[in-house]
């Protein structure tokens, strides 16, 4: 019997789907008019599934996630997730990905064709040529050249990179603003980097949009954003509808500031109609969101998110997530080790460290801290977590949500100084004043623990144990390995630490199985224990 369930209610490529089908742990519930026709059935199946991928039909919302109570992904066949809740997928610890790679060139050549044809009217005039006015389009539809003109591109990811090499080619003069675009990568790719949308559309011939949709770029280009444009400006979108306040285009085009534009998306789609846009003459050309409508695309974008919902499932993979840090192949590779130890970490301090902690800081010193350690703090940060939270409602993806719902920061930081340690990763609870902190590495291939606050052991990670802070003084390891062998239990690993000048030791002794409470109660009577704490890691 298959291990993990995956709904598909969107169409993809049946050779994605093939990659599911073909692995015996997964069993796949291909339904690809599910989103459009029925998605009223959804709120009754939806509960049997570990996964689901989806297009832009299907619309993974809060209640729908919600009642999703065993899926651990959403998989989005394409690039644009408005379509899906994911504060909520956040929220109950659902990864959301989608795959950007997937119809890069497709969607490039689309912009790319819809600024040409919009300079050349090429709609406007196919429509009169087909009503026999051969010679009336040829006087009515003079276009523009684009040679020379000045191109702003807002979004310069994959899809603004594109179009970008294709602007040069036509010898347009091509100027860049995006957030995350260093001044190198401009240089590299030959483009002016601008510092703001403003500074990017200010003389702009043209422009073409290449953002997310979000709060911040919702209507990122209005009555003021167009006003900057060069009179006789080109806009161009195949990216979101909403990034555009239509209205303000309309009447920028009607004033003939703007002379036209080419759309592939709307606001509210599909369009009515009557839409206002669709009303203008010349240089205008509108298609069916066919961004992404190519043999190509199509197949790409199925089979790459059907790869990706298999990988994480089965192996832990996490490639392009938007709600959490991905990790590939290699980089799982690199910190899997890791993971294991900074869980255990993660739950020692649960057990010693401060109540109600004000932060947890993660710390890494050696080659480790040139590596991406996002997921590792994550995971000690989950762990912690979860020994206040044990409903299972804490995981990977929530946990700083829930954190920082609790006043919880995590802190990560790379440390330069030398260790004894080749490598070492240091996990520190912090409240007001009080500070405790748990450290550990790995020895050849083996995780350990190497230091509790500030002593240095050398224990496993995984385990039952026994932790007694005691006074520095003979006889009070006879006794407890008394104790222990009094209540049958063995011991499997003792590691001890002092520290002469508070004349106070530390002893961590690995057992075979969880101690009970009449044990902890008799060793913490013990004459010489300060403080004795059982735990399971």
């Amino acid at each position: 019997m298959a291990k993990y369930r995956v709904l598909v209610s969107d169409p993809i490529s049946e050779i994605g789907v093939a990659a599911l089908e073909s692995h015996p742990d997964i069993d796949v519930d291909f339904i690809p008019d599910l989103g459009s026709k029925n998605a009223d059935k959804i709120p009754g199946m939806i509960a049997d599934y570990d996964a689901w991928i989806v297009r832009s039909q299907t619309k993974p919302n809060a209640e729908l996630i919600a009642k999703g109570t065993k899926l651990r992904a959403i998989g989005r066949a394409g690039v644009g997730v408005d379509n899906i809740d994911r504060q909520a997928a956040t929220d109950h610890g659902v990864i959301v990905m989608n795959t950007p790679t997937g119809n890069t060139i497709s969607t490039a050549e689309q912009a790319f064709t819809l600024m040409l044809a919009t300079a050349r009217n090429i709609g406007p005039a196919h429509a009169e040529v087909l009503k026999g006015n051969f010679v009336a389009a040829r006087k009515a539809y003079q276009g523009i050249e684009l040679n020379g003109k000045r191109l702003a591109v807002l979004g310069m990811g994959r899809i603004g990179s594109e179009f970008a090499k294709r602007a040069q080619a036509f010898n347009m003069q091509v100027v860049a603003y995006d957030p995350f675009l260093t001044q190198a990568r401009a240089d590299q790719l030959k483009v002016e980097l601008a510092a703001t949308p403003e500074a990017a559309l200010t003389g702009a011939d043209v422009v073409t949009l290449h953002v997310p949709l979000t709060d911040e770029t919702k209507h990122i280009l209005d009555e003021k954003s167009l006003a900057l444009m060069n009179k006789g400006a080109l806009v161009i979108n195949c990216a979101r509808g909403g990034l555009i306040d239509e209205p303000a285009l309309k009447a920028a085009i009607e004033s003939g500031h703007i002379a036209g534009c080419g759309l592939d998306v709307f606001e509210d789609e599909p369009p009515s109609a009557d839409h206002p846009l669709f009303s203008l003459g010349k240089h205008v050309t509108f298609t069916p969101h066919l961004g992404a409508s190519t043999n190509e695309a199509q197949e790409n974008v199925g089979i790459q998110v059907a790869e990706q919902i298999r990988d994480f499932l089965t192996t832990g993979e996490i490639r392009n997530a938007i709600n959490m840090p991905s990790l590939d192949a290699a980089a799982l590779a690199e910190v899997g080790p890791y993971l294991d130890l900074a869980a255990s970490l993660g739950k020692l301090l649960a057990k010693l460290g401060p109540e109600n902690p004000d932060s947890l800081r993660v710390s890494y010193h050696g080659p480790l801290a040139q590596k991406d350690t996002a997921l590792v703090s994550r995971t000690a940060l989950t762990a912690l977590l979860e020994a206040s939270r044990p409903d299972g409602q804490v995981n990977i993806v929530n946990v700083t949500s829930i954190a920082a719902q609790m006043g919880l920061d995590l802190i990560e930081s790379t440390i330069n100084a030398a260790t004894e340690y080749n490598e070492l990763v240091v996990a520190e609870l912090r409240k007001g004043d009080v500070r405790y902190r748990v450290a550990g590495t790995i020895i050849g291939k083996s995780p350990r623990i190497v230091e509790i606050d500030r002593l240095y052991v050398d224990t496993n990670i995984k385990g039952h144990f026994l932790i007694v802070r005691n006074d520095d003084r003979p006889g009070i390891v006879g006794a407890l390995g008394t104790l222990l062998g009094n209540s049958n239990q063995n011991i499997a690993n003792l590691s001890l630490a002092r520290n002469k000048s508070d004349g106070n030791a530390l002893t961590v002794i690995e057992v075979d199985a969880p101690l009970s409470e009449e044990l902890m109660s008799s060793i913490r009577a013990t004459p010489g224990v300060l403080s004795a704490t059982g735990a399971t890691l």
